[in-house]
Parts: structure tokens; sequence; C-alpha cells
């Protein structure tokens, strides 16, 4: 690494050249027309330049060390012959901050606390025999983490950060791997602020609209045929929160989907249902509960009951770990913004201004408490 002079108090400037030794991966790791070294640059705030199999990277030193983790990682993945998209570049990008928490972001009003160090390669990865699945952001990197080391977890956080895909990688990678017997998906049959009225057909039929979700998360992780067959044999159970009570559920995997929209009682009647040798998933998001107003939510209960008990782990992600379309991180940091900015407005409403003092109303030559009463016509008395 060369050092390049800075000034004196400013962030320390770097330059770094990166050699690879296979051309045709080096051209699958630039992208077509270098997009995704653009990417990387305008994440990252580095400057990247390409010639012959070199890689060169100037910038603030500890950006210039993220970004050489970044496309180390990246060509690692190209070695061992998986694809790499922009997806997996953004995926980098967002790995590579928890690789030095150094990286400054100046975008955000409160940095990410130092995250430990790893090496892409030391990550928590989920095997499914569909492959493995990594994570994406560093909230994902710590939620895997803690499905590995909890009975029960807690993942609290906003649409598109994984909470619900990963519980059920992490299920189906015990299932197939024989530490539990069988998985059991759940959450609320509750409407997304609309009236459905009547559905016609058997209860599964009435069901299934409400756990859409889970059925997409299982086929992402084994064949359509093996999902079939494990339901029938009640391996696989797909089942609104309501049939919950009075069971025991031992040696399962149990997922609770959509847990903003519990009660109080439904929550504590499912956390309540953990047998012998079961890891239970509870995944929610505060901000989109469809509770009748005035409600309070199940979620939001428990965290302030349990949180904290030993062998249960909370995971909280925020508006950095969305994977989805990038705009899904803007969308839900404008509704931040706006929530915020109303709290703020009502706060302000709320509190009384401070009592200013009492005017002085005397003007000089007017009477004072002190001085003789005028009447009408003039001093009082003779």
């Amino acid at each position: 690494m060369t050092a390049l002079a800075a000034p004196s108090g400013a962030p320390t400037a770097a330059a770094i050249t990166l050699q690879f030794a296979d051309n045709t991966l080096l051209s699958l790791l630039l992208g077509d027309h270098d997009r995704h070294l653009v990417r990387i640059e305008q994440g990252l705030g580095v400057r990247l330049s390409c010639r012959g199999n070199r890689v060169a990277i100037t910038g603030d030193a500890a950006r210039v060390e993220a970004a050489q983790g970044a496309l180390n990682g990246l060509y690692r993945r190209l070695q061992r012959g998986e694809p790499v998209g922009p997806s997996d570049v953004d995926a980098a990008i967002r790995m590579a901050e928890i690789e030095d928490p150094r990286v400054p972001q100046p975008h955000l009003a409160q940095p990410r606390l130092a995250q430990p160090r790893l090496a892409l390669s030391d990550l928590p990865a989920i095997r499914t025999k569909r492959g493995a699945i990594g994570p994406r952001s560093p909230g994902q990197a710590t939620y895997m983490d803690m499905l590995t080391r909890h009975e029960m977890v807690f993942a609290v956080g906003p649409a598109g950060t994984g909470k619900t895909y990963l519980a059920v990688a992490q299920a189906v990678a015990q299932l197939t791997a024989g530490k539990v017997d069988r998985i059991v998906l759940s959450r609320p049959a509750v409407e997304a602020g609309e009236r459905l009225g009547f559905l016609p057909g058997d209860l599964k039929e009435k069901v299934d609209p409400y756990l859409r979700p889970l059925y997409d998360a299982l086929h992402d992780m084994m064949p359509g045929e093996q999902v079939t067959r494990r339901m029938a044999t009640g391996e696989i159970e797909v089942a609104p929160l309501a049939f919950m009570r009075g069971r025991t559920l031992a040696h399962a995997f149990v997922i609770l989907d959509e847990a903003q929209n519990t009660t109080p009682v439904q929550m504590k009647m499912f956390l309540t249902r953990m047998g012998e040798g079961t890891r239970m998933v509870v995944a929610g998001d505060l901000t989109q509960v469809d509770l009748p107003a005035g409600s309070r939510s199940g979620l939001r209960d428990a965290l302030d009951t349990v949180e904290g008990v030993p062998g249960i782990g909370v995971c909280r992600f925020d508006k950095r770990d969305i994977v989805r379309h990038p705009l899904v991180a803007r969308i839900v940091e404008a509704y931040d913004q706006r929530a915020a900015a109303e709290g703020e407005t009502a706060r302000r409403r709320r509190t009384p201004p401070p009592e200013s003092a009492a005017p002085d109303l005397a003007t000089p030559g007017s009477p004072t408490p002190d001085s003789p009463t005028l009447g009408a016509a003039g001093p009082t008395g003779k």
C-alpha cells in the first residue's frame, strides 16, 4: 500500500493496487461496461481504475481498505463458481462496512456501533440443499449468528431486511440436518387495512392468502414436490396463530411472522407453546401494525417484557439492512423522517410555553398601589 500525503487533521489518504490472476473472472468482477466498479465507487466513496489485470483504489484509507475487502470477497465468490450480480455487489458493499467499522458514514445521523471484525469467509452462513445462504448486510450477519446461538430470537425491523426469509432458511437447514422433527410456520390472520369480507372455500383456502409469503420462502429453499410431500406428512405445518392455543410444540422450529399484528394475549399464548428441543423466531415490523386503533401490539409488549431474559436474542434491523430494491430503503427513510417530524410537532403542542414575567403596566405619573386613589373628579378628600 502506498500512502499519499494528506493535510494535517484531514482523513488519511491512501492508494492500493490489486492484481487478479484470471482475466476471465476479472471481467465478470468488473461487470458490463465496468458497472460493478462504478457501483462500488458510489457505495464506498473511493476512486477505482482498471488497467490490464490490475485495479487501483484511491481515497480515504479506511474506505480504500473496505473497497479492497469488497473486491476480494466478490473475486473469491467467482472463484467458487458463484455468479456476481448487482445485488451481490450491493451486499459486498454493506458487508465491507462490518469488516472495518472505521469506514465513515457521513450520511447517517447516528453511526452504527462498531461490529466485530470478520473476514467475509468467516461470516455465518445457512446451508440448505439449494446452496449456502450468506448475509447481505451487517444486521443479517448478526441475525444469522443469533439464530445459531439462541433458542428464541426476536427479529424487528422494516420490510425487505430478510427477517422471515432467513428464519425459514435456518428452519429448513435444521430440518434437513435432522436437528428438528418439523417446521411450524404461523402468522396472525389480520387484514392489512382493508375488509376482505367472506372468503369462499374450506379452512385451508381461507387462510392460505395470509400465509402466502411463508409458502414462497419455503419454495425458495427446497423443490416444490418436497414441500408438498413434507406438508402432507406433517413435517412442515403452516397454520394461523389462532390454532396454536392448547398445543405444546416439541422438537420443532417455529416461526411467527407479522408478529406486530398479535395482541399481548396472543403473543403470550404463542411464546408459551415452546416445548423441549424447540427453537422459536418471532419476526415483525412495529411501523406496520394493522390492529384496530388504540390496540397495543403484542410484539412491542413482548419486547418490553422479555428482552434481556437469558436465552432470548433480539435483533433490530434498520434501513441500512434492506436488501430489496434501493428505492425501498429510501421509501422507508422518507416515512421515518415524516413520522419523526410529526412526533416533534405533537411534542411541541403538548409542551406549554414558558411563563413570562407579568408586564409592568405602570407609567410615569400614573398612580401606584401606594399612591392616593383618584376619583372621577380628582383626589378624594378635601
